[in-house]
């Protein structure tokens, strides 16, 4: 429990810091939420109203000094675009890109782990360099540009895709009974088949064109792992020892190699959750991404604040699984730190 306090305490800086940075940059996006608000038939004398109404007349200190106290009182404010506390759009908004996500990078793990391995266990072969070319490819196209491609290929062209209209045709399809907020796992617990056949078929795609650019950095941290592990003195002593290669690749060098690869899958979880923006564009998902987008484009403060201060705090929070889990497959961890 005390690892687990000086974790957390340790991300007390980095937290504040994030507050700080995030106050400033949204308010220097340029453009007056004001004068959006107002909308377009508005005059200078309506704007000057609508600004003071929201407290942006006020110098930037004693504006930053109410965002604290709002904070800490759980309240990050309303957005100007939908009405509502930023707190309840983030929640609402945030299991659809949790889903989207968790998709991506289960996608990206069931293909780059057994290619990192396979390429690690034949080093400078023609399949360890196919491995690495592959995700070198993967990773060198832009996400938006994956996602209009196989929207372009397996919809408009092949026609095996549902409609890119986001996490489901509601035309055809009524939502699940909201539990959790993702789709897939409402519809099982409701007993919706169909829903849940639907909602899945929606994550396809998007799914892939997030899930690749996640390959390189797990296939690549998969392979040099297993290359250290597969020349370490207790593998070489257990080959010696003539156990099967079948056990010596999965319990002693896997095994080993399993501690870098949960720490990579961590971050790669946490930048796949604030960097599918595009994606979510590019498929009408109802994520935060595309909330953060709307959000910037009308100069929302508090909704640029909220969406940046909830993926810090949710890559805080991911950083310490990934440590708990550390000390879990090597307890080792927890006594070198």
């Amino acid at each position: 429990m005390s690892f687990v306090w000086r974790r957390l305490l340790g991300t007390v800086p980095s937290l504040i810091g994030v507050v700080v940075v995030t106050f400033l940059l949204s308010h220097a996006l340029p453009g007056d939420p004001a004068a959006y608000f107002a909308g377009p038939a508005a005059n200078a004398t309506s704007i000057a109203q609508i600004r003071a109404k929201l407290g942006l007349d006020r110098s930037l200190p004693v504006q930053f000094l109410q965002y604290i106290v709002d904070l800490v009182h759980g309240n990050l404010g309303n957005s100007l675009t939908t009405g509502q506390p930023v707190l309840t759009d983030l929640i609402q908004r945030l299991p659809a890109s949790i889903e989207l996500t968790f998709f991506a990078l289960a996608f990206a793990v069931v293909i780059a782990i057994p290619m990192g391995v396979w390429a690690a266990t034949r080093p400078d072969s023609l399949a360890d360099h196919f491995c690495r070319a592959t995700v070198s490819v993967a990773a060198a196209f832009p996400t938006f540009f994956v996602g209009l491609l196989l929207v372009y290929v397996f919809y408009f062209l092949l026609g095996v895709a549902p409609e890119p209209v986001g996490r489901l045709n509601e035309i055809l399809y009524t939502p699940p009974a909201r539990v959790t907020g993702m789709y897939t796992v409402d519809s099982l617990i409701s007993g919706d088949w169909q829903t849940f056949l639907a909602s899945l078929a929606q994550l396809v795609l998007p799914a892939i064109s997030l899930g690749l650019f996640a390959l390189a950095p797990i296939a690549r941290i998969t392979r040099a792992s297993m290359l250290q592990a597969l020349g370490s003195d207790f593998t070489r002593t257990a080959r010696a020892g003539g156990l099967p290669r079948s056990k010596i690749l999965v319990t002693y060098a896997f095994r080993n190699a399993l501690l870098p690869v949960s720490n990579v899958l961590g971050m790669v979880f946490s930048f796949l959750l604030g960097s599918n923006v595009l994606i979510e564009q590019v498929y009408g998902w109802q994520g935060i991404g595309a909330y953060a987008v709307t959000a910037v484009l009308a100069s929302d403060y508090a909704a640029v604040q909220g969406f940046v201060l909830m993926m810090a705090v949710l890559y805080v929070l991911l950083n310490l699984l990934v440590d708990l889990l550390g000390t879990m497959i090597d307890p080792r961890v927890r006594f070198e730190s």
